[in-house]
């Protein structure tokens, strides 16, 4: 359980870390990209969705025993963007720089999956 708890709670913080700067970097993005500016309600909406999935981590990580099902919505969350990101890059349209944008969420899916793995529960054998 303890392995489960600093997956969840460190990939909760490690998400907030990441993602909270974006709320202020949209100007940013739109560099290399077509502008944010273009389609706002995507690139809020996305960052809000994916901090409100980096507090179900959180969630998660206060008690992965009594969250595991939760777990499994939780490797949803990363597969998506890892293969989304595969796709793309097989199909030409984003560059190996922005596909390795996936690599965390790879390493985060892996561990995700080993801390499902760890907290299941063990039953109980009768006293002998």
């Amino acid at each position: 359980m303890t392995f489960a708890k600093y997956v969840f709670i460190g990939a909760g913080v490690w998400g907030i870390t990441v993602l909270t700067p974006l709320l202020f970097l949209v100007d940013i993005t739109g560099r290399p990209y077509p502008a944010p500016a273009d389609y706002p309600h995507f690139y809020y909406g996305f960052v809000a969705v994916a901090l409100a999935w980096q507090l179900a981590f959180l969630v998660i990580g206060s008690n992965p025993v009594r969250y595991r099902a939760f777990m499994i919505p939780a490797f949803l969350e990363k597969a998506g963007y890892v293969a989304a990101a595969t796709v793309l890059y097989r199909q030409g349209r984003i560059s190996a720089d922005d596909a390795g944008t996936a690599i965390p969420d790879a390493v985060l899916l892996a561990l995700f999956i080993v801390a499902y793995w760890k907290t299941r529960r063990v039953p109980t054998s009768a006293a002998s």
